[in-house]
């Protein structure tokens, strides 16, 4: 992992004047900002302390979010995408138990992944793919601030802040009608206090592509829906983390009617989860079929799932207990939190061979499970 790399945006973030006068952007923070990153994103600084911008208009907060200068963006109240980009003709697939008509999803066949018969269908070309967001952004929502039938994409860039959002209403009824938030090639992002819901595909899509330094907080995965791949009203399509070298903090968020994907971790995935909720999910929660995937669950509680780790998954797992937390200091330079089960199979894993990858990052710090366990679900999601 390029550890420099973040140790050098650290040192720049507290550079003198003199110093930072050569840099392309000011590094401070936005006061319109909550709080402050955690995790891997530590170095994060969004669009820096550009003058705020307030557009009125989905065609105003494009040209914003795709400027090639540093923004700091400021949205209230919905944004509305549903039909703005018209329509588009696909061919469509039943591959479930049940069809959409009756609680399931179609399969858009635009893979040609298709293995039964086809059919015309009609879906929103907005929420098809999200406004594709440019490096030095900060984006922060006001007064129930929504994305409407439009999620995010962040490919090829770093340096961005994401905070108090909700995005929606992405073709649900459609396997990839549309990502709430995909990332592909990334560094330096944090995502905070954002609620995810209605999607067509993944809450949360990690490309194969590294993405380096990536913390999602406060937030809330809410899976139910109408469209469900598992014909139950829980969303199939939870976290999908496959990057070849991705380095993800999983911090105080809410996963919530879910029943697989959350998360899916494959590729080179480095997953640090802390103080999350997993509740109410009816097939499996962690899943993944390559070995080099690697993740500290510490803190988390589990609470009404009928599988916590799939039988199938191939990668490095540390689930932290009362009798293996102080192995966690070779890791993270502190004892972990046990995580806490709640009509829930116990994560009993307790791999440490991976653990000299944390090398380098910054490390949240972690609060008991029995303590979060009622929090997190009142703070997580656009709650600011």
């Amino acid at each position: 992992m390029p550890s420099t790399k973040k140790a050098l945006a650290w040192a720049l973030s507290f550079a003198p004047s003199a110093f930072s006068a050569a840099l392309p952007f000011k590094r401070a923070i936005s006061s319109v900002v909550s709080g402050s990153p955690v995790g891997f994103a530590s170095g994060a600084t969004g669009g820096g302390d550009a003058t705020p911008v307030y557009p009125t208009t989905i065609a105003d907060l494009k040209k914003y979010l795709t400027s090639k200068n540093p923004q700091v963006i400021v949205i209230d109240g919905q944004y509305d995408f549903a039909g703005s980009e018209g329509t588009q003709k696909e061919q469509a697939c039943n591959i479930y138990s049940c069809t959409p008509e009756n609680g399931g999803q179609g399969m858009l066949n635009t893979l040609n992944g298709c293995t039964t018969a086809t059919y015309n269908v009609e879906i929103d070309t907005a929420a098809y793919q999200g406004i594709q967001v440019q490096s030095h952004k900060t984006l922060v929502g006001k007064n129930g601030a929504t994305l409407n039938g439009k999620g995010l994409r962040l490919v090829s860039v770093s340096n961005i802040i994401i905070q108090n959002l909700k995005i929606t209403n992405l073709n649900p009824k459609y396997v990839w009608g549309g990502d709430a938030i995909s990332l592909s090639n990334t560094s330096d992002i944090w995502i905070d206090h954002v609620e995810t819901s209605l999607t067509g595909r993944q809450h949360y899509s990690f490309g194969q592509e590294p993405n380096h330094y990536v913390t999602i907080s406060n937030s809330f995965v809410n899976g139910e829906t109408k469209y469900s791949a598992s014909c139950d009203s829980h969303t199939y399509w939870g976290e999908e983390m496959v990057g070849k070298d991705d380095s993800i903090t999983w911090y105080r968020n809410h996963v919530y009617m879910t029943s697989g994907r959350s998360p899916a971790m494959s590729g080179g995935t480095l997953l640090h989860a802390v103080n999350n909720v997993f509740e109410d999910n009816t097939g499996h929660l962690i899943e993944g079929g390559e070995a080099g995937a690697r993740g500290i669950f510490e803190g988390n509680v589990f609470k009404n799932v009928k599988t916590t780790l799939d039988s199938g998954f191939k990668g490095q797992l540390f689930g932290a207990t009362a009798s293996n937390a102080g192995q966690c200091q070779t890791a993270l330079g502190r004892k972990c939190e046990a995580n806490e089960f709640s009509s829930a199979p116990e994560l009993n894993r307790a791999d440490t061979g991976f653990f000299k990858n944390f090398n380098g990052f910054f490390i949240v710090g972690a609060a008991s499970a029995q303590s979060i366990q009622d929090e997190v679900p009142k703070r997580a999601g656009a709650t600011l």
